[in-house]
């Protein structure tokens, strides 16, 4: 794993050079994912990376994990409050019974502040979604999906975890319970119906194309969201 960190830290650098960018630019969340690849820019870039602790109706501890990483690796980071903005556009925006249509802004607010500083400060915007959620589709489309480049893409949640003892990121936060924060008390797991763990099992089955073992129920339930989420994936169609 080791290896590993370090091989991603020397694509970070190349991807940046390619760019003609001059570092990168990231949401510190709180989270086990975030903190990942906010001590990876570290190592790639020094003081030349950004991390932004972005809270919008969040948990107070969202900020206190934030900070936790940021303190320990020296990671530059700034707080950029999206509570009033948030408020403001749910006032003028037409009223929803959709929970996920009010979520859903929130991450959408934080992708336009990233990039607000990834171009003042030609910056490339790294992402933090990882491999099992980008074959779920478990994130917001133009959210957090939005991204230039993604560090730990193809990683496993199970992966990730295995990075970040490497990385030795806090405790604290390698334990937390998955969330995106998008409303009080949502976890990952109670979203999905399903551990991390069981979910990678059966994408790792998927991906060998040996289900013969998995159990029948929650495969379909990962099928289903992998279908129902092809969109966010595949190219925008275009008319020709």
């Amino acid at each position: 794993m080791h290896i590993l960190s370090e091989r991603i830290v020397s694509w970070l650098r190349e991807q940046v050079k390619k760019s003609e960018a001059k570092g990168l630019v990231f949401g510190l969340s709180g989270g086990i994912d975030s903190a990942c690849v906010g001590v990876l820019c570290k190592k790639a870039f020094g003081n030349n990376c950004l991390g932004l602790i972005m809270p919008c109706e969040s948990h107070s501890d969202d900020e206190d994990m934030a900070l936790l990483v940021a303190n320990k690796f020296s990671i530059p980071v700034k707080k950029i409050s999206l509570d009033e903005p948030f408020r403001e556009l749910l006032k003028i925006l037409p009223h929803s019974d959709n929970h996920l249509s009010i979520a859903n802004v929130k991450p959408r607010l934080r992708m336009l502040t990233l990039y607000y500083f990834a171009s003042n400060y030609d910056y490339l915007v790294a992402g933090t979604d990882n491999k099992t959620e980008a074959m779920l589709g478990y994130y917001t489309k133009y959210g957090d999906g939005g991204v230039d480049i993604l560090p730990i893409g193809n990683m496993f949640k199970s992966q990730v975890r295995e990075l970040a003892r490497e990385l030795n990121i806090p405790r604290e936060i390698i334990e937390r319970k998955p969330s995106a924060g998008l409303w009080q008390g949502q976890f990952d797991e109670d979203e999905m119906g399903l551990l991390y763990d069981e979910v990678d099992g059966i994408l790792k089955a998927i991906e060998s194309n040996d289900t013969t073992d998995t159990d029948r129920q929650k495969l379909d339930k990962v099928m289903n969201m992998i279908s129902n989420s092809q969109h966010k994936r595949d190219p925008i169609p275009v008319f020709v």
